[in-house]
C-alpha cells in the first residue's frame, strides 16, 4: 500500500518495545535475586548427576578373563559368568 509508509515501522517499534520490556523484567529479577542472596538455577552450578563425568564400574571375570564396564554398581548379568569382581568404580568426589 503506497499510502501507509509508516505502518510497518510503527509495528516494528512496538515489538522492539515489548522485547526491551521483557529484558528489563529479566534484569530486574536477576538484580533482586542477587540482593536477596537466593540462588537461581543459572547461579547454582553444582555438579549434579549429569556433570559430564562418566560414572563407570569396571568388572572382571577371572574365569573368562573378561572385563565389562557398567554404568551402575550392579554386577553385569552375563549368562554363564557369576564371578564378577569389581576392579574400579567412579572416581571419588573431588
Amino acid at each position: 500500500m503506497p499510502g501507509h509508509p509508516g505502518m510497518y515501522r510503527g509495528d516494528r517499534r512496538r515489538r522492539e518495545d515489548q522485547r526491551k520490556a521483557k529484558q528489563e523484567a529479566k534484569r530486574a529479577r536477576k538484580a533482586e535475586r542477587r540482593e536477596t542472596g537466593a540462588a537461581g538455577p543459572e547461579i547454582a552450578e553444582l555438579p549434579g548427576p549429569d556433570s559430564g563425568e562418566p560414572i563407570e564400574f569396571v568388572w572382571f571375570s577371572p574365569s573368562k578373563g573378561r572385563t565389562v564396564t557398567t554404568p551402575s554398581a550392579a554386577a553385569p548379568t552375563v549368562d554363564g559368568i557369576d564371578d564378577w569382581t569389581l576392579v574400579s568404580g567412579p572416581p571419588a568426589g573431588g
